[in-house]
C-alpha cells in the first residue's frame, strides 16, 4: 500500500486518467467500427466519410497519448486501403 503523499496522490491520478483514456480508447474503437459497418455494408460513400471523420480522432489518440503512433497509422492504412477496394 502507498505510505507516502507522493504515492497516494499518484495513485488518485492514475485512477483519474485511466478514466479518461478508458473514454478517449472507446470513442476512437466507436469511429473505427462505423468505418468497418459501412465497409461490411459495402456503401463506398459512407465508407469514405466514416473514414474522413475517423482519421482526425485516430491522431488524437495518438496526440493524446493514448494509441501509439505506428499504431494509428497501421489502422488508418488498413481502413483506406480497405474503403478503396469497395
Amino acid at each position: 500500500m502507498a505510505n507516502t503523499p507522493q504515492a497516494r496522490k499518484r495513485i488518485r491520478r492514475n485512477e483519474r486518467r485511466a478514466l479518461i483514456n478508458t473514454n478517449r480508447m472507446s470513442r476512437i474503437r466507436t469511429f473505427v467500427k462505423k468505418v468497418e459497418a459501412a465497409i461490411a455494408g459495402g456503401d463506398k460513400a459512407a465508407a469514405t466519410e466514416a473514414l474522413k471523420a475517423a482519421q482526425p480522432e485516430l491522431a488524437r489518440g495518438v496526440a493524446r497519448g493514448v494509441l501509439h503512433k505506428n499504431t494509428a497509422a497501421r489502422k488508418m492504412s488498413r481502413l483506406t486501403k480497405r474503403v478503396g477496394a469497395l
